[in-house]
């Protein structure tokens, strides 16, 4: 029976992947196995010694202490792509409210007074004010083509736009899905001054906070709009502002509110809304409960943005050990010694790295006896030990 924490409003849609019979869930549980949660930040939780792994209902990790979680040879695992297409249409609705000025438009005439005919004199006397553009033919700038980010760009082709894309660490995977008349730019400042519209969907971490700075924003072309529905941290709100004010940006929609940005006429901003969909939520809460339970249950690891993936079939009768370790030399073969020295006999193994971490799974012909356990506990650099 697993133990399995949850913060937040978890879909039930999720929670039903995980059988009663083998997993308790509950948001009052007591020395967890693993947690499933959204956007509950755990930076102040005291992490229990029996947690095993971390399920993220969403993308991005930002509300989870990665270092600690590496430190103890915990996987953390998020679902990438499961709120691609909700994020996606608000990207594509931001770019509409922006072209065609539909946020000013409306409170324009909100304002309007009178009986009809007056109503209508005043709007056609305004309306030149909120003059727009169309798309095709316009170029949008995608930064970061992840599963979102690829979704937009082909949405935006098929509308007629042309597409320049930046991600230095495209997968093979999004590259298959991308359209093939996406230019690829080398920088992030090729695609701010080739673009008519910007859209940002990066992770914030330390090499993106901060991104789209003053410097960039006076070197992009001039009355571009800027969209970021990615991460509030990505973007300098005050050099958002002066870049408005100096024309530079026509328009900034964003997902995030903000004490800067409130009240300019030039900032569409909504309340984090990306990814709130019924749908979506549901989306992100299967394929976040279905990699915990395939990890705990079996040791394989999909999406976990800490670890490598690793999947191993499941053929052998006996038991199954998995160790996770520094990512440093001489540890294989010091988990095979303590395997052969208590006369086990390997049917199979995989071993993967990724950054600073290392992790094994070896399923083996018999039973492993608590004494080997011990035994690889105690190596200098073995974080986690597990039997399945």
């Amino acid at each position: 029976m697993y133990k399995i924490l949850t913060f937040n409003n978890i879909s039930t849609r999720g929670l039903e992947r995980l059988p009663r019979e083998r997993f308790e869930v509950s948001s009052e549980i007591q020395h967890p196995d693993a947690v499933l949660l959204r956007s509950a930040k755990l930076h102040d939780w005291a992490v229990p010694d029996t947690l095993k792994a971390v399920g993220r209902a969403g993308a991005g990790v930002n509300n989870i202490p990665m270092a600690a979680m590496n430190e103890r040879g915990i996987p953390v695992f998020n679902a990438p792509g499961a709120n691609a297409n909700a994020v996606k249409e608000l990207v594509l609705a931001g770019m509409f409210l922006a072209a065609r000025n539909i946020c000013p438009a409306w409170a324009f005439a909100q304002t309007l007074e009178g009986d009809d005919a007056a109503m209508n004199k005043a709007a056609e006397a305004g309306k030149k004010q909120f003059t727009g553009f169309e798309l095709p033919g316009r170029t949008l700038g995608v930064i970061g083509l992840g599963a979102i980010g690829v979704s937009v760009a082909n949405a935006a082709a098929a509308l007629g736009m042309k597409v320049v894309g930046y991600d230095p660490k495209i997968t093979v995977r999004s590259a298959w899905n991308l359209e093939s008349g996406v230019y690829r730019a080398q920088s992030v400042d090729e695609v701010m001054t080739a673009s008519d519209i910007v859209t940002l969907h990066v992770p914030e971490v330390d090499e993106t906070r901060g991104m789209i700075n003053a410097a960039r924003l006076a070197a992009s072309r001039e009355g571009q709009v800027l969209l970021n529905f990615a991460r509030a941290g990505i973007v300098d709100d005050d050099a958002i502002i002066k870049a408005l004010g100096e024309g530079r940006l026509s328009r900034y929609v964003c997902d995030f509110p903000a004490a800067a940005l409130k009240g300019h006429d030039g900032v569409v901003a909504l309340p984090h809304i990306g990814a709130s969909t019924d749908e979506a939520q549901e989306n992100c809460a299967i394929m976040a409960a279905d990699e915990v339970r395939d990890f705990l249950e079996t040791g394989n690891v999909t999406n976990a943005v800490n670890f490598p993936e690793l999947i191993l079939p499941r053929n052998a009768g006996g038991d199954r050990l998995t160790v996770v370790n520094a990512n440093v030399p001489n540890m294989l073969g010091q988990i095979s010694s303590a395997l052969a020295e208590a006369g086990l006999n390997i049917d199979d193994m995989y071993n993967k790295s990724q950054g600073e971490l290392a992790y094994s799974v070896a399923d083996v012909d018999g039973t492993i006896p608590p004494a080997v356990i011990e035994r690889l506990q105690g190596i200098d650099g073995v974080l986690m030990v597990r039997v399945i």
